[in-house]
Parts: C-alpha cells; structure tokens; sequence
C-alpha cells in the first residue's frame, strides 16, 4: 500500500467518468472539505486487513497531533504499478474506512474508480507531504532485489492519456525531456530541454548579480549529525535518501540552508559585512512515493534558486523590502500576476514573541513600501519564522506557489553563528530564506503550460530555423545559417528535399518563434524573408537586421 499524505487547507474533487472496471457508484458528484488530512491510497498487491489498519492508525495518530477533525481517503492508483484487483481493492478500502468511522474523527470518502478533476490547497509546514509505503514483512525488500534483475526496467517513462496541455505531451512533441524507469521521479534533461533550464538559472543569476548575491556550492553528501543540528532529522528523515556507510549514517541532501549555514560558520564575520548574500542552485533530494509525481511538478531530484541572507535583525526589513523587488523584476519578465500570503507566528513556534512580532510589522512595512496587496495567513508561519509567500497566476487562471521569503531566528541559534557587532560584541545574525522561482524544474512545467511551449524567444530551445525553398537556394540556405549561428542565436536549418509545406509544418509543431525562408528571389537580392510563429509573414529583409532585431528581443526578454 503506499499513500500520499497531506495535511491540506483545503480539498476540492469532481467525478468526470468511471475509468475502473469496477466502480463505486455515487450521487454525489463533487466535494469540498476544510482543513483535513488527505489520504491519497494505492491498493497493491498483496495488501490486507493488517496492512489496512496500520496505514489508518498510523494517520490517526498523526491527524490528532495535528488537531485535524476531518480525514479524507482517496483512491489514487497512480503511486506505484502492482495495482490490486478493483474488487479486493474496494474490500480494503471498506476496511480502512470502517476503521476510520470508529475512530471519532470525521471520515470523507472519494468514491472509488472514478477519473475525478481535482484541486488541494496544502499547508506549509515541514510535515504537510509525505509518502508512506505499508506491506507485509519482507515483501518489499524481495520485490526491490527481482526488480534490480529485471533488464524490462531500463526503458522509458510512458504516460498514457495525457491532455495536449499537459507538459509532459508537450515536452516529448519538443524533445525537451523524458523519465526513464531506472531514475524514478528524476528528470532526464535532452538538449532542448536542458537550454530552457540553463536559461532560467542564468536569468536569476543576473538579477542576483545585481544585488550582490555570491554564488556558492556545497557537497550533496553529509552526514545526517548536520540534520540532527539543524532540526530537520524530525520532520525530514522519511523523505531523505539515507546510506550507511561503515556505520556512519549519510544523506543526500533535501535541502541547502544547513550546509549554506557552514560556509559562513567556517571564519568570522563584522557587522560592516553584512548582509552576506548567498545564492545556491546545487542538486536536492527528496524521497517520494515511486509514482506519486507529476511530472516536474513533484521530482524526487531537484534544484532551488536558493538564497540565504545573513542580516542583523535591524536590517530585516531593508532586506525583506529588496527581495520584493526582485521578486518583482522576475515575475514581471513572464508578465505574471501575482499574489502575496503574510503568514504569522503559529500557537507552537520558537523563540521570543517580541521578535516574531518585530518581524511581522517589518514584512508588513516591506510589503506596503511596495505597493504590494496581501492576505493574511494567521498562525500559518513557519514554526521558525514568519514568511511571505507568492502564488503566480497561469494563462489558465491556475494559481502555483513558487516565490518564497521565510525570516529565520532558529537556525543561527543552532548553529551559533555570529558576528561582531559595531559596540565589539557578538551577535546572533538572522538568515531570510529566498526562493522565487522554487524547484526550477516545476517553474519550467509552468512555463511550459503557460505558454502552450510557445515559449518566448530567449527561453526557446529553437530560436529560429532556417528552410530553404529549392536545392538550388541550399549553399545560400547554410550561408544565412552560418551568420546565424555566429550572431550566438540557437539556430537549426533545413535543406530536406521535402515540400515547404511540410517544412513550415514541422517549424510549427517544434514551436519554433522564426522561420528564415531563403529560395532564389532572397538569394539573387541577398535578402531572407521571414515567417513569424503566428503565421504572420514579411519579405524582403536583410539578414542583418533582421539578427539585430532578433538579438534586441532576446537581450531585453520580450515576454511575446
């Protein structure tokens, strides 16, 4: 059995169709439930009764830590690929469910066997996600050694079914990246697909660059005593690659702050240094239920544009307000509507009230200092800090949470981590964690949704391509592909023997911004004619201008 678990805000579903060939019939047709924890359950093989009460009991006893009243449990067969029988899978979902009624908390069941739209809200803290595998002893551990020896597994992630909007359909129609069965949940990034990553961190360097971020890198590598010191072994420790190495424990990192913490642990630091600004876009880990992602909405490998801000606590508001303007100078490229959440101190919390309140009226005075409206998320703070979120606005009307600011009291306490202040003494510094792009994969997801893989020209893995008309026009055809590739754009040619039509046809398809159309007309009077994306056309051009023009649109990253 294995289950997604989240600790949701909020849970909306809607029955479409029955896909199963057995199926849960049910008058009501949509559901939304409040504050609850979610269940999403896969059925395996071999699962059972027993297997059934531990995976509810185990919830229970999470929901009542968490004060939750309402458990809902959802039939998710996408978590894993040894799917039980739909009957004996209902059976055991009648036994989870009888368990749960018995329980006093208020049971929601989705019904079983429908293809259902869906939407949840989930909350921030450390515990809201996590992936929980059940089966009976020994089962999984000699499933995992046949599998290793079964060669079937080295082949291709296949998706089946998928919507035209969706980016993996439209990743694989651009060549842009694949999942292979051997790395589950983790990116295979092809050529095309790589450059939109590549294109994405360097854009974020360059505003980093601007406010004086230094880039930093760290090992994935440590041992898990530096989880232990920051905290995040409690709430982590599921999700984390861990190895024993000799009997000493190491991990694959989830995250950066700890390490990042280390650099500036390794010398001593003045008040006239700071703010010390790093930026990180190492590899992180996080372990997840073998099927549960999305795509590159949920990867079991990922990268953050992290930053890490070291501040005294007087320059927390300074700092927080030049962060809104960078967050602002990002979105404001892929022409994205935004939304800011203020999230305050929760009921279990650490350190002084008095500086939790400091740092909420010092977010506050950021966010109206520029112009920002924002809602305010009461008690939904970290439980080491307040925070800002950002949910950006799709061209679906979709809302995705990406940009992040979380004040950090905690961690330098942890660490003790100092600096001498102007009076000669030492002081605790604060760390402001930055992400405004998130996982770089899952923005590249949005991107690729957003804009239906018409992605603008300094994103496009293709920027233009180069058709010529006629054998004849081949030699100018190069000749103009030539100057191209020259001018640094990323250009392809096609010099096919097959009809213009076709040629256009496949520019299409690739998504591609430019066609430069050569035949004997452009070559005789040394000019190119040009086809845009839209199908709008223009002749008569001379290359070079037409290099300049294109150039200018990347330089400036037209959001067309």
């Amino acid at each position: 059995m294995r289950i997604l678990q989240l600790d949701v805000k909020s849970i909306d579903y809607e029955l479409i169709a029955p896909e199963a060939s057995e199926y849960e019939k049910s008058d009501e047709k949509s559901a939304h439930i409040d504050n609850a924890l979610v269940l999403l359950t896969t059925i395996e093989k071999g699962d059972n009764s027993e297997v059934a009460k531990k995976a509810i009991e185990d919830a229970l006893a999470f929901a009542k830590k968490q004060k939750l009243e309402k458990l809902v449990l959802y039939p998710f067969a996408h978590l894993g690929d040894n799917l039980e029988e739909p009957k004996k899978a209902m059976e055991i979902f009648k036994d989870m469910r009888a368990i749960i009624d018995g329980s006093g908390v208020e049971g929601v069941y989705a019904p079983f066997g429908w293809n259902k739209k869906w939407r949840i809200e989930i909350k921030g803290h450390p515990l809201a996600e996590q992936s929980k595998h059940y089966g009976m002893k020994g089962e999984e551990h000699k499933g995992e050694k046949r599998r290793k020896l079964d060669l079937s597994i080295v082949k291709k992630s296949d998706w089946v079914g998928l919507p035209e909007a969706d980016h993996r359909s439209i990743g694989e129609s651009m060549d842009l990246y694949s999942y292979q069965e051997v790395s589950p949940s983790m990116v295979y990034w092809h050529p095309h697909g790589l450059i939109i990553y590549r294109e994405l961190k360097n854009f974020i360097r360059e505003i980093e660059a601007l406010y004086d971020y230094n880039e930093i890198s760290t090992p994935a590598l440590a041992n898990v005593a530096l989880w232990h010191v920051s905290g995040h072994i409690d709430y982590y420790r599921e999700n984390m690659f861990i190895v024993d190495e000799n009997g000493e424990e190491l991990g694959l990192k989830p995250m950066n702050c700890p390490s990042t913490i280390l650099i500036y642990k390794s010398r001593r630091w003045s008040y006239k240094e700071l703010p010390f600004r790093t930026a990180i876009f190492d590899k992180l880990y996080r372990r997840e239920v073998s099927g549960a992602l999305s795509g590159l909405f949920r990867v079991q490998e990922l990268t953050q544009d992290d930053g890490h801000i070291f501040v005294s606590k007087e320059k927390v508001g300074s700092e927080i307000s030049t962060m809104l303007e960078f967050v602002k100078k990002v979105y404001g490229v892929f022409g994205l509507k935004y939304h800011a959440k203020l999230s305050t101190m929760p009921d279990e919390h650490l350190g002084d009230v008095a500086l939790w309140e400091d740092a909420q009226n010092a977010i506050r005075s950021a966010l109206e200092k520029n112009s920002l409206e924002y809602e305010v998320k009461e008690k939904e703070g970290a439980f080491y800090g307040p925070k800002i979120d950002f949910d950006i606005e799709d061209s679906q009307g979709r809302l995705w949470q990406c940009a992040t600011i979380q004040v950090d009291y905690q961690l330098p306490m942890r660490f003790g981590i100092t600096y001498t202040g102007e009076d000669g003494k030492e002081h605790t510094p604060v760390i402001i964690h930055r992400a405004v792009l998130g996982s770089i994969e899952r923005f590249t997801a949005i991107m690729v949704e957003h804009y239906g893989g018409k992605l603008p020209l300094w994103l496009s893995p293709v920027q233009v391509r180069v058709i010529s008309l006629s054998e004849s026009s081949n030699a100018y055809a190069e000749s103009v592909y030539k100057r191209l590739k020259e001018s640094k754009l990323r250009a392809e040619i096609d010099i096919s023997d097959k009809k213009l039509e076709k040629k256009i046809r496949e520019a299409q398809l690739a998504r591609t911004p430019y066609m430069v159309i050569v035949g004997p007309k452009e070559q005789e009077k040394n000019t190119v004619s040009i086809r845009m994306r839209s199908g709008k056309q223009e002749n008569g051009l001379a290359l070079e201008a037409v290099i300049d023009s294109m150039k200018k649109e990347v330089e400036q990253r037209r959001n067309e």
